[in-house]
């Protein structure tokens, strides 16, 4: 009966172990996967940067925080996992290539239109909008604001351009998965989590 007893109480203890390792990994997890949208980087690995707007201010991948946001993780069995609903998240985590879409096309075009503006131009000038700044002549001011919206007008209207059916490569920039950093988390929390429940065993 003794024995019994010891075994069963020893069964509670290793189950508090997990349960409370489990909880403590998924919050730890999820802080380090949320910081890579901070660092724009997969822990220490860079992303890829912009080609039509790298001295913007804006975090990579976080234009709206959509992607951000739709992260959630929960608990099945003895296993946390990640997911999204977002349909573009894979790619963006694994990177690949994409075919262009007529429905992509009108988007590219839409996107191109609120940088330029969608009024016809006077005058035979471009029909820069007010997100422009211009000086005391009207004339649009050499600065990296307006340059950058500049870049990236020509980065829709050159996606806009591209044929239906055309590939379109994205980069890999990787928010989620296992790394050296995140193994490290783990151990690290498996051991203070078993003196915190075995010390008096």
């Amino acid at each position: 009966m003794e024995g019994e007893k010891v075994i069963k109480d020893l069964e509670k203890l290793v189950k508090q172990y997990i349960d409370l390792t489990i909880s403590d990994i998924r919050v730890e997890a999820t802080e380090m996967f949320d910081k890579n949208f901070q660092r724009e980087a997969f822990f220490n690995e860079k992303w890829a940067r912009r080609k039509f707007n790298d001295d913007d201010t804006r975090n990579i991948l976080t234009g709206t925080g959509a992607l951000r946001k739709s992260i959630i993780s929960k608990v099945e069995g003895n296993k946390i996992v990640f997911e999204t609903t977002l349909p573009y998240a894979s790619i963006h985590n694994e990177g690949g290539t994409i075919t262009v879409t007529k429905g992509m096309k009108q988007h590219f075009w839409k996107m191109y239109l609120q940088i330029v503006g969608s009024k016809k131009p006077k005058n035979g000038q471009k029909p820069f909008n007010e997100r422009f700044q211009r000086n005391k002549k009207g004339n649009l001011r050499n600065n990296k604001k307006n340059r950058t919206l500049t870049a990236a007008a020509e980065f829709y209207r050159a996606m806009a351009l591209k044929p239906i059916g055309s590939k379109i490569v994205i980069p890999k920039r990787q928010f989620i998965g296992n790394h050296p950093e995140l193994e490290a988390a783990i151990f690290e929390i498996a051991g203070k989590n078993a003196i915190k429940i075995f010390k008096d065993v």
